[in-house]
């Protein structure tokens, strides 16, 4: 008899998380290896927002709140929504969670059930399929090669849905290609999720104002309102406000479905931490002229990494329009063999071959769904990448 749970059995351990764990053994070892694996900004917390933090310490906010955010918190998501995105919710719309994954595990584990079809775009975010096996529910998968940019298409979703959907998934700008859906392709898949009134749709918004697209960001509720009363819009500090490690999330949506997420976290978590939560009042009610120009500073490496990556033999990497990774198609390299006669064979071989001989750690395309790629985050300095970008440009170069 298993002595861990069925449940568990199902998931794997993320493998973004393996990664840099292991990146931190070899530096610890003395090894100079350079970590492109983690998906964490590398500017510090705005001053304005650790003020807001340290203030609550002494002010001994340091106490049980609601379990699912604080009335200040709920009320300053509730103008981040209306001021962003043009979205109106109540603050019985709106959940307080402790991160963005913690968000969609609730909404997911509080509302699927064995059968339940829940659609994922591929490549997609580690996290999405396992916590969906781990409710019990059914990953169904639609590839978007880079050839299409990277996003399914209206046609593609239209084919997907059955009678057992549940919800459908969707991250813009997406982790790990950075694409990022306009207005008008979130309106055609809207057209057709119109037409399918059992499904629900979860927007996870996580890397809304990491954003280089020439035109505005949009999320489906604001540009399908009838979608409006079967949407779940998932956002959270970590990204935007570099608050990774504060452990805030967020979603605004039916009341229905809060209400469960409220039910299931008052038996798990119960409530985030409170100084973090007087924290992101402070990031998202304060001064958001500080994200123009660390934008700037992340499309500045995008457009580095992006050129040394498509000189490197056999790597194609399209230009990502959000987020902070790009994703190279690796088609290239997949079947030459390395100088010490190693096959490479997988992307997930190239990732090994990377960081036992050019000292990189990235993360194989076969953990988002979508072989033969891999992912680097540019969530660091400019030096550093080229020196990275540099070494795997001298290591395909090796293939033979």
């Amino acid at each position: 008899m298993s002595q861990t749970s069925a449940a568990l059995g199902r998931i794997q351990p993320s493998a973004t998380l393996a990664m840099s764990a292991r990146v931190n053994a070899l530096k610890a070892e003395g090894v100079d290896v350079i970590g492109l694996s983690a998906g964490e900004p590398d500017f510090d917390t705005p001053d304005f927002v650790k003020e807001a933090g340290i203030a609550a310490i002494r002010n001994n906010l340091t106490r049980y709140t609601d379990v699912d955010g604080t009335a200040d918190l709920k009320e300053a998501v509730a103008f981040k929504f209306k001021r962003d995105n043009g979205l109106v919710y109540k603050r019985s719309q709106i959940s307080v969670n402790s991160g963005g994954k913690h968000t969609l595990f609730n909404a997911l584990v509080a509302t699927v059930d064995a059968g339940d079809e829940v659609i994922i775009p591929a490549p997609y975010w580690v996290s999405y399929p396992d916590i969906v096996n781990f409710a019990g529910g059914t990953p169904v998968f639609i590839e978007a090669p880079a050839s299409q940019g990277y996003k399914i298409t209206a046609a593609q979703l239209e084919a997907a849905i059955t009678p057992r959907t549940k919800w459908i998934i969707l991250n813009s700008p997406s982790n790990p290609s950075g694409a990022a859906y306009s207005a008008d392709e979130l309106r055609a898949l809207g057209d057709v999720l119109l037409r399918h009134r059992h499904v629900l749709v979860m927007t996870d918004d996580m890397y809304e104002h990491v954003w280089y697209a020439p035109t505005p960001f949009a999320t489906i509720a604001q540009v399908c309102p009838d979608l409006y009363e079967r949407t779940l819009t998932v956002n959270g500090c970590s990204k935007a406000f570099s608050m990774t490690g504060w452990r805030i999330g967020f979603a605004g949506g039916p009341e229905w479905i809060i209400k469960a997420m409220g039910k299931l976290q008052s038996q798990s978590t119960s409530n985030p931490c409170s100084i973090s939560q007087a924290a992101a009042v402070a990031a998202l009610t304060g001064d958001q002229d500080f994200l123009e120009e660390r934008n700037a500073a992340f499309r500045k490496r995008r457009d580095m990494v992006v050129a040394m990556l498509n000189d490197a033999p056999g790597l194609d990497c399209p230009t990502p329009e959000g987020a902070f990774y790009v994703y190279p198609d690796a088609s290239g390299v997949i079947g030459k063999t390395t100088p010490k006669g190693q096959l490479i064979d997988s992307d997930e071989a190239l990732i090994g071959y990377f960081l036992d001989e050019a000292r990189v750690a990235a993360v194989h395309g076969a953990a988002f769904g979508l072989s033969p790629a891999f992912r680097i985050s540019y969530a660091t300095s400019e030096e550093t990448l080229k020196k990275a970008c540099t070494r795997i440009q001298e290591a395909c170069a090796a293939l033979r």
